[in-house]
């Protein structure tokens, strides 16, 4: 068996974008589509890439878990472009790149609509490969370190093939990435599709959905709202906490250079649940409680990238720890929910 990557060269060239291209007069912007461009990770993005002057950029999201307030200082930018559309419909549209970042993904949102997620996961990549053949555009996927499962490998490579429950209640979600992985790699090879697959490990920071039901955001809003902290039993799991600029600039890396993927883009650092709850209580509020709940089904134990590749193949690694993340997340969240520092 080849490994994931070996297959990387494929027989047909992509067909070539506008004509205007090799145009001697002409220097034509990069248009860049940004799919859950709304969302959080998706809109720390599109910030990034509106700093570029060469690029123009089109977002397009039905706000099932994003918000149109985390674009509002784009909104009417003449470079700028905002779509209300669901990608489980085809798009026609004239663009270079795309980075599909749409899909719900915190386990609140999609296992409240799974069959919503599945059809995002399977149609919506297919949609967007399908765009991206037909204008020749380069394509990322943001797949996750859900496609690993509970690993009974750690830390977790790219190699591992994972640990994946098909028919449980997150199922939705990890193996809707897992095809919208082989659904890439399909268009790759059969169409010669540029493509490139990152999978990113938990990432926070501001503009997260406050109630999303993920632990960072969980431990802080209750913290901020002096409700005890809800750890899930055991809470000696382990998680990897990634800053969003962090991803964001190991995104754009895997977009622009030569390597397919798949790539993990996280950070390495690992916590308990448990150290995690205590450095949010430290930081915010050293009066609130902890308190053990029950666990969700499925929940993985650990979860630890191996970024080797990440720092071999992009250069790339994180630079912000979680001591320095938090406290701008956490005034985010203050204002937002308006609670002002004491």
């Amino acid at each position: 068996m080849a490994p994931n990557g070996e297959h990387q060269k494929s027989t047909k060239p992509p067909p070539s974008p506008s004509p205007l291209r090799n145009s001697k007069f002409f220097q034509s912007n990069m248009r860049i589509l940004v799919t859950g461009g709304a969302g959080f990770i998706g809109s720390h993005l599109v910030d990034r890439l509106m700093e570029n002057e060469k690029n123009e950029v089109i977002v397009a999201d039905n706000y099932f878990t994003g918000s149109k307030d985390n674009l509002r200082k784009w909104i009417g930018h003449p470079r700028f472009e905002l779509i209300r559309h669901d990608v489980t419909e085809p798009l026609l549209i004239e663009v270079d790149q795309i980075y599909h970042l749409a899909c719900p993904a915190s386990p609140i949102f999609y296992k409240y609509n799974p069959v919503k997620t599945i059809k995002t996961n399977v149609i919506g990549t297919l949609n967007m490969l399908g765009l991206a053949k037909r204008v020749g555009a380069r394509i990322l996927l943001t797949s996750t370190s859900e496609v690993y499962g509970d690993p009974l490998v750690h830390p977790q490579t790219e190699d591992y093939w994972g640990n994946v429950n098909p028919i449980g209640v997150r199922s939705c979600y990890d193996e809707g990435k897992r095809v919208a992985e082989t659904l890439m790699f399909d268009y790759h090879r059969q169409h010669g599709i540029e493509i490139r697959i990152a999978r990113i490990f938990n990432t926070y920071g501001p503009r997260m959905n406050i109630d999303d039901g993920r632990v960072v955001s969980n431990f802080i809003a209750q913290a901020l709202r002096s409700e005890p902290l809800t750890v899930q039993a055991p809470g000696t799991q382990t998680r990897s906490f990634c800053y969003v600029s962090d991803m964001v600039d190991g995104l754009i890396r895997l977009m622009e250079g030569d390597d397919t993927g798949p790539i993990n883009i996280g950070n390495p650092g690992e916590f308990t649940m448990m150290e995690l709850a205590e450095t949010v209580k430290e930081l915010i509020d050293p009066k609130v409680e902890l308190k053990i709940v029950e666990n969700t089904p499925d929940d993985p134990r650990q979860r630890k990238p191996d970024i080797t590749k990440a720092k071999e193949v992009l250069g790339w690694e994180p630079k912000i720890t979680l001591r320095q993340g938090l406290p701008l997340m956490e005034e985010d969240f203050r204002q937002r929910l308006g609670v002002p520092k004491k």
